[in-house]
């Protein structure tokens, strides 16, 4: 899920490469932190995960959980 999250924030980068090109001195701020939303979106994509997947192991063993069951249709 983090390397997901990484790779849909460099569609930031490319909105915030060209605001650091041609934008004024404050939208080049901008740029900057839009630039750098991969590495943001990876480290809170993890932490946000990590809480997620904590509370679901806590819900399912509460509620059940998901139970998946699998047969083998070989014909004989």
């Amino acid at each position: 899920m983090t390397a997901i999250y990484v790779l849909i924030g460099f569609i930031y980068t490319l909105i915030g490469v060209p605001m650091i090109i041609f934008g004024n001195p404050r939208i080049r701020i901008v740029g900057t932190i839009y630039s750098l939303m991969p590495i943001f979106m990876g480290i809170f994509g993890f932490i946000f995960f990590v809480i997620f997947a904590a509370v679901y192991n806590g819900l399912a063993k509460w509620l059940g959980g998901v139970e998946v069951e699998i047969k083998n249709t070989e014909a004989a």
